[in-house]
């Protein structure tokens, strides 16, 4: 099975890089952040002519995720619960789960768009934390069911220096924070795999966003945040994690290219 991340920066004004993607590589599961619709608004044959099964967790001009699947998708969920005797339920379209069935097994499926918490310190960034808390909390729950699972998406996390071309660029900047780094490793600590480090260990110049302004695609000035962490049970069935790096240099394209996940299931 052949899973892509992907935070597409409006699924409008995405509409034929996206459509094309899907047509051309055709992954069997596409992971979408930053779909910036509502549900009812998402052009839903983008991913129905293309034969793909639909689940959205939609917000006007803002946010959103996806989750477009060949194979059958069942129990879809959306949103974060709160932490016990935290705040409220997450008014922003963040996250969704849904278990794909595979060949021969099921993997659930969490797809997130991670804050990315700038200005910091600030409000922005305490949310970005209580968020990473939540997705942990999560994280534990499903390790304590033993769920085969995934978590894929925009994380807006530089794990390491090694992340950024220009790391002392970055180095006040949320994403690459000591706080945030904690959280993420957290995550891992958990007994989660970092899926493209695993098959990619100690390699720098890699990265899966650019920013649209100076050149920083040609120039290679660009961040690795776009991740997959795997449980235990799914870790065993990677076969490969690579970064289509290719896809930004397309006409009117995201500032992100997709990740893909190779697995035997």
């Amino acid at each position: 099975m052949k899973i892509a991340t992907f935070n597409v920066n409006g699924i409008k004004a995405r509409y034929g890089i996206v459509s094309d993607w899907l047509r051309e590589d055709a992954p069997d599961v596409a992971v979408l952040q930053e779909i910036k619709s509502t549900d009812e608004t998402f052009p839903r044959e983008v991913a129905e002519d293309a034969g793909y099964e639909l689940h959205t967790h939609g917000q006007k001009g803002f946010n959103g995720v996806a989750i477009l699947s060949k194979r059958p998708v069942e129990d879809v969920t959306r949103g974060l619960a709160p932490l016990p005797g935290g705040e409220e339920d997450d008014e922003q379209a963040r996250y969704i789960e849904g278990t794909v069935i595979g060949e021969r097994d099921a993997v659930r499926i969490c797809g997130l768009y991670l804050p990315n918490g700038n200005p910091a310190p600030g409000p922005k960034y305490d949310y970005k934390l209580a968020w990473m808390a939540r997705l942990e909390a999560r994280a534990r729950e499903l390790l304590a069911q033993e769920i085969p699972f995934l978590m894929t998406g925009d994380y807006n996390v530089l794990p390491t220096d090694m992340d950024a071309a220009r790391p002392q660029v970055m180095a006040e900047d949320a994403l690459a924070l000591p706080p945030t780094r904690r959280a993420f490793q957290r995550l891992l600590n958990l007994g989660l795999t970092e899926a493209f480090r695993a098959r990619h260990p100690g390699q720098p110049g890699h990265y899966s966003y650019w920013d649209y302004q100076a050149g920083a695609f040609e120039r290679n000035h660009g961040l690795r945040i776009d991740h997959f962490l795997l449980s235990p049970a799914i870790a065993d069935r990677m076969t490969d994690c690579t970064i289509q790096s290719d896809m930004r240099a397309r006409q009117k394209p995201s500032d992100h290219v997709p990740v893909w996940l190779d697995l035997d299931i």
